[in-house]
């Protein structure tokens, strides 16, 4: 189970979980595609992974935006020799309870998560079928893809979406030898996650602490948060398998919030 010299696309990687998946997938041999709404930052991470660019790129990508995500995915695949792997992580937060949930904020979300999904899944399995060398796409879903909390319709919503989509890609990418799984994981201390939890804390009442311990932590079996490098280890494992074996599957990496 390898991915040397595979070439891996990371959505929302200049930061985060995205971020730790690209130095992953680099430190184990792979070329790594950099995409990211903030051009900057993307290119500031690209170079601190690989200052001669020749294994790491950064593309400026809205995951939203049709043209931009198909001549972002097509100038990557130019450049670096293909696509074998599309990690669909870029995505945002924005808590509110449902009655109160502007519809604008709503549309945002799922744009973000489910609309950008699709865009970049359908321009790598364009490639990835014409390449005739399988491939692997990784969706970063969510114990919010199996469970619900509150202050998130939207994104329990959306986080939902990615596994039918996914289950979709496995049945449809298993003749041309392409995968499709979900990484579910809980709550990572990402600054999405930072973000929240004094959000939260406004919204229910409570004490930032309490939000951490009392909601966040407090399905877990050790009380502890989930690691980027859990995430990005998953992420390795599932784009380095090598057969249709494991596809359409949810793995669910939370400390046991989420049993399944």
């Amino acid at each position: 189970m390898s991915i040397q010299d595979k070439v891996a696309v990371v959505t929302g990687a200049a930061s985060g979980i995205g971020k730790e998946i690209a130095t992953v997938f680099f430190k184990n041999g792979a070329k790594v595609v950099i995409a990211d709404l903030n051009l900057a930052s993307a290119q500031a991470a690209a170079k601190e992974l690989d200052p001669s660019g020749e294994r790491v790129i950064a593309v400026a990508m809205d995951v939203t935006n049709e043209e931009q995500v198909d001549a972002g995915i097509a100038d990557a695949a130019a450049k670096l020799g293909g696509i074998d792997v599309l990690v669909s992580n870029a995505g945002i937060q924005i808590v509110a309870p449902v009655d109160t949930f502007a519809f604008s904020d709503w549309k945002k979300m799922l744009a973000i998560h489910l609309d950008g999904a699709f865009l970049t899944t359908r321009a790598c399995l364009r490639l990835m079928y014409e390449q005739k060398r399988g491939g692997s796409i990784i969706y970063m879903g969510s114990v919010h893809s199996k469970e619900a909390s509150k202050l998130k319709a939207p994104y329990v919503t959306a986080k939902h979406g990615l596994v039918g989509l996914c289950k979709t890609v496995a049945k449809e990418g298993a003749a041309h030898g392409v995968r499709a799984n979900v990484i579910c994981p809980g709550f990572v201390r990402t600054p999405l996650v930072e973000k929240q939890i004094p959000e939260q804390a406004k919204e229910l009442g409570i004490t930032e602490d309490e939000v951490v311990k009392n909601v966040m932590l407090k399905e877990t079996v050790d009380g502890e948060f989930t690691t980027v490098d859990d995430v990005a280890q998953t992420a390795l494992f599932l784009a380095g398998f090598p057969t249709n074996a494991l596809t359409g599957q949810s793995i669910v990496v939370s400390h046991g919030w989420f049993m399944q």
